[in-house]
C-alpha cells in the first residue's frame, strides 16, 4: 500500500482559497457579472504585472537555491566585526534593499531564515531579527514600482515617466517608512543590540560556479528593473538564464515537478481572483460608494484621509484588494501615492493584512520563533500610527 502524504494545514487552506477565488471569478465572468469587454481589458492590464511576479519568484527561490543569499550574510557577518550593532544595521539595509530592488515577498520568504538563522548561529535573539525583515518588507516597498505589486498596478495609472519618475513621486515618503521603523525597532532591541557577537564558521560552497553565475544575473538585473523596460521582461530573462544554468550544473535538482513548484501558483490564483471580483465590484457600484467616503483634493488632510482609509483597509481585508477597492479615488498621482501609503505601510497590524506577512510567519514558525500576535500588533499600530502621517506630510510637502 502506498504512503499517505499529509498536506500542511497552511497549505490545505491555501489551496482551498485560491481554487474558491479562481472559481468565483470564472462565475462572475461566465455569467455577465463582469462584463467580458471589462475583463480583457483588466487581462490586459495584470497578466504582464502576474508574469513579473511568477519570474522574479523564479529568481529568487533559484538564486537561494545557489546559495546567493546564505553567502551574503555570511559575508555581512565576517564585516560586522563581531559587533552586534554593526550586523543589525546590515541586516537592516540588506532587508531594505531587497524589498525595493526585489520585493517585498522575497524579503519575506527568502530574507528572513537567513537572517534568522544568522541570528541564532551567533548568539543573538532571533526576534529581532525576525519581525525587522516583517516590517522592512511592508514598510520599505514604496520606492519603485517592483517593490510591490500594488505599486506595478499603481504605475499603470500614474502619470509618472517609468521608475524614475515613479522614484521621484515617492522617494520622500518611502525614506519615512524605512526610517522610522528602523528608529522604533533600535530602540525595543536596544539591550539585545549591545555587545559582541561569536563570528560564525564560513560554510563551504558546493558549487561555486553556479553561485558566481547567480550572483551576477541578480546583480545585472536590479539596473534592469529600473531601466524603464516593462519589468517583465528583465525578469523573464534572468529566470531563463537561472534555469538554463541550474539545468547544466543540477540537472536532477530540475525535474518537471520541481520547475512546476517553483511557480507561486496559489498567490498568482489569489491575486487574479481578487482582481476578477473586485474589478467586477467596482462596474456594479462599488466605486460609487467607496467615493462617498474616501474625500478628494490634494491638501495634506485629503491625502492623510486616504492614506488612514488604505491603512484600515489593508489591515480589514488585505492590501492588495484594499488597493483595487480603493484605486477609482486615486484621480491623481499624488492621490494614488496617498494610497500607496496607506496599503504599502500601513499592514502591520492584522497577520492578514499583507501576504508577505502570512509567508513571513510561515518561516518564522518552522525555525521555532514564536510570536504573539497581541504584541505584533500593539508594536505595528505604534508604528502605522507614526509612519503613515508622516510620509503622507512628506508627500505633500514634496508634491505641493
Amino acid at each position: 500500500m502506498a504512503p499517505t502524504v499529509s498536506m500542511p494545514p497552511n497549505t490545505r487552506r491555501g489551496l482551498i482559497a485560491a481554487a474558491a477565488l479562481v472559481s468565483a471569478a470564472a462565475v462572475v465572468v461566465a455569467t455577465g457579472v463582469l462584463p467580458w469587454s471589462a475583463f480583457v481589458e483588466l487581462t490586459d492590464r495584470v497578466v504582464p504585472v502576474l508574469g513579473f511576479v511568477i519570474a522574479i519568484t523564479v529568481v529568487t527561490e533559484l538564486a537561494a537555491a545557489a546559495g546567493v543569499f546564505a553567502a551574503l550574510v555570511q559575508r555581512l557577518a565576517q564585516w560586522g566585526l563581531a559587533q552586534r550593532w554593526i550586523l543589525w544595521l546590515f541586516v537592516l539595509a540588506l532587508a531594505s534593499l531587497s524589498t525595493i530592488f526585489l520585493s517585498l515577498d522575497t524579503t519575506a520568504v527568502l530574507v528572513t531564515p537567513v537572517v534568522v538563522l544568522l541570528a541564532m548561529h551567533v548568539g543573538m535573539p532571533p526576534m529581532p531579527f525576525a519581525l525587522a525583515t516583517i516590517w522592512l518588507a511592508n514598510t520599505a516597498s514604496l520606492l519603485l514600482p517592483v517593490s510591490n505589486l500594488t505599486n506595478l498596478l499603481a504605475e499603470t495609472k500614474m502619470a509618472t515617466d517609468g521608475p524614475a519618475g515613479f522614484a521621484a513621486l515617492l522617494w520622500a515618503p518611502a525614506l519615512v517608512g524605512i526610517l522610522v521603523p528602523i528608529v522604533i525597532l533600535s530602540l525595543m532591541f536596544r539591550r539585545s543590540l549591545r555587545g559582541r557577537y561569536v563570528l560564525p564558521k564560513v560554510a563551504p560552497v558546493t558549487d561555486r560556479p553556479l553561485l558566481v553565475i547567480s550572483a551576477v544575473v541578480v546583480v545585472i538585473l536590479l539596473p534592469l528593473l529600473v531601466s524603464g523596460w516593462p519589468v517583465w521582461i528583465p525578469a523573464t530573462g534572468a529566470a531563463v538564464v537561472l534555469l538554463v544554468v541550474c539545468a547544466v550544473r543540477r540537472p536532477r535538482s530540475l525535474a518537471g515537478a520541481a520547475i512546476l513548484g517553483l511557480v507561486p501558483w496559489r498567490p498568482v490564483a489569489i491575486a487574479f481572483g481578487l482582481f476578477v471580483l473586485v474589478d467586477s465590484a467596482q462596474v456594479n457600484g462599488l466605486a460609487t460608494l467607496v467615493g462617498a467616503v474616501a474625500g478628494s483634493g490634494q491638501d495634506f488632510l485629503s491625502l492623510l484621509q486616504l492614506s488612514t482609509l488604505g491603512t484600515v483597509a489593508a489591515n480589514g481585508i488585505n492590501n492588495l484588494p484594499a488597493y483595487l477597492v480603493l484605486e477609482p479615488v486615486g484621480t491623481s498621482s499624488v492621490r494614488l501615492a496617498a494610497l500607496l501609503i496607506g496599503v504599502n505601510l500601513g499592514p502591520l497590524i492584522t497577520p492578514w493584512a499583507s501576504l508577505a506577512t502570512l509567508l513571513w510567519y510561515q518561516k518564522v514558525s518552522a525555525l521555532g520563533v514564536q510570536v504573539s500576535w497581541v504584541k505584533f500588533a500593539l508594536a505595528g499600530i505604534l508604528v502605522v500610527a507614526i509612519t503613515v502621517p508622516l510620509a503622507t506630510l512628506a508627500l505633500w510637502l514634496i508634491a505641493s
